[in-house]
């Protein structure tokens, strides 16, 4: 397959699966330019891609680009590298970028802890709101210690 054009090849093999996959982080909550990205750079060899190859995998503008490589990288998901001796910056997958995602999110779950008790408080926890935010501060306390489980069992299986 070495004569076979990359774009082609991306065009046949990849292409098919990057659309799903984007459609079902969009459907999840991402950014849909950025859910785009983010499986196109999944599917790439070096897990890094130029914003001129992903514009053309994708068959979108630079500046759609550039503002789904800004989501990804301020949610912590890809970084931008310059290629050494040039001004071209090329964007990689974070290592292990499930993780990583995923432990970024049991930092949100904390705040959301603080707030939802400090409200919880505020309206008067015997209160209607108030027992509602109790219970949902339960809730995502519950869900973190879980996540929290999971991650080191995780990195415990990967050794």
């Amino acid at each position: 397959m070495a004569d076979q054009d990359p774009v082609e090849d991306y065009e046949k093999r990849a292409s098919p699966f990057v659309e799903r996959f984007a459609a079902d982080l969009t459907e999840a909550g991402m950014q849909r330019m950025a859910s785009r990205v983010f499986a196109c750079l999944l599917t790439s060899d070096d897990a890094a891609l130029t914003s001129a190859e992903l514009s053309e995998r994708l068959h979108a503008s630079p500046a759609a680009i550039s503002g789904a490589v800004r989501y990804l990288s301020q949610v912590g998901m890809v970084s931008r590298q310059r290629d050494r001796g040039s001004r071209r910056e090329r964007y990689q997958l974070h290592q292990d970028v499930w993780y990583s995602t995923l432990l970024s999110r049991d930092h949100v779950l904390g705040r959301w802890l603080v707030t939802l008790n400090a409200g919880a408080e505020a309206i008067g926890a015997e209160t209607p709101g108030g027992r509602r935010l109790r219970e949902s501060a339960e809730f995502l306390e519950f869900m973190r210690q879980g996540l929290e489980e999971l991650l080191e069992r995780w990195q415990s299986r990967r050794g």
